[in-house]
């Protein structure tokens, strides 16, 4: 098994980002995790992914062993510091794996920084248009007509800002463990072991309000999201992406994979994981990695 160190690195900004080292060949990736979770939860890829890759699975900020001295309030905070990352760590050619935020992440760091990143995994990702949050009605069911606009809706956000909140400031990993058993994995589960080191890594978050309101305002599309105008960006993603979605996914729904399709057009390749759902890390580590595999070697291989 390749060697996993962990570290630290001082951006410019003042912000502080942990990150999860492994040896290997020349080529890069750079892994970006998604809300609830850190670097930690890349490890079964990490241990696995072939050795000919070397991989840098970060800590955004707000998460894992990272700081959070300023508070975003946009996926572009996030993907700002990701190009502080790179720029201090002296990467400038690798692929990058996004998994849900993280794909919206990875999204606007290649908007905005061409010529840095060769390919583009998206991982059970957010849509090109964000991930919409709403209300509540008066049975507690979420209603598609109450869009939370606000930091202060989501802040007062009953379904999932309070309880998940609120787990975390009583370190009530049963509920935590609850979430995820319902909405995240299918039919596997990590170990005992590996999940009780999970869900003490999600209680590390620091900024799940913030998180959530960014992915509510996100919209690098040409269209509108409901709430706010798409601000055209998708248009300086030029570069091959694969869309992965698990067709078991609760979280993201067929129509934002349709999105993003829609969106990237022609650089944009659709893979369904069968028998997935929101953690093909989880669910099925080995058809994800033949998936990610092909993709990345696609160039090489048609040489």
């Amino acid at each position: 098994m390749s060697k996993v160190e962990l570290k630290t690195v001082n951006l410019v900004n003042g912000e502080t980002l942990g990150y999860r080292e492994r040896e290997g060949g020349e080529k890069v990736i750079l892994l970006i995790h998604g809300n609830m979770t850190s670097s930690k939860h890349w490890d079964l890829l990490l241990e696995n992914m072939d050795e000919s890759y070397k991989l840098y699975a970060v800590d955004m900020r707000g998460f894992g062993l990272s700081s959070y001295v300023n508070r975003v309030s946009s996926i572009k905070n996030f993907s700002d510091d990701i190009k502080l990352f790179v720029d201090e760590l002296g990467l400038d050619d690798f692929a990058i794996m996004g998994w849900s935020t993280g794909g919206a992440v990875g999204m606007q760091f290649v908007a905005d920084y061409p010529g840095y990143c060769n390919k583009l995994i998206l991982l059970a990702s957010a849509s090109t248009r964000g991930y919409p949050f709403f209300g509540t009605d008066e049975a507690g069911q979420l209603d598609p007509t109450k869009r939370l606009k606000t930091i202060e809706d989501i802040e007062g956000d009953l379904a999932r800002t309070i309880p998940i909140q609120q787990a975390y400031d009583t370190k009530n990993k049963e509920y935590l463990q609850a979430v995820w058993n319902a909405l995240i994995y299918r039919d596997n589960r990590p170990s005992e072991e590996r999940y009780n080191q999970y869900v003490d890594d999600m209680m590390t978050q620091r900024n799940l309000k913030d998180v959530y309101y960014s992915l509510n305002t996100f919209n690098i599309s040409e269209e509108s999201n409901g709430l706010v105008e798409g601000n055209g960006l998708v248009k300086n993603i030029m570069i091959p992406v694969l869309v992965l979605r698990g067709n078991q996914d609760l979280v993201i729904t067929e129509g934002m994979a349709r999105e993003i399709l829609h969106d990237l057009e022609e650089v944009a390749t659709y893979r369904e994981l069968t028998g997935c759902g929101h953690s093909p890390l989880v669910d099925d580590l080995n058809q994800l990695m033949v998936a990610c595999f092909e993709f990345l070697e696609q160039k090489e291989l048609s040489q």
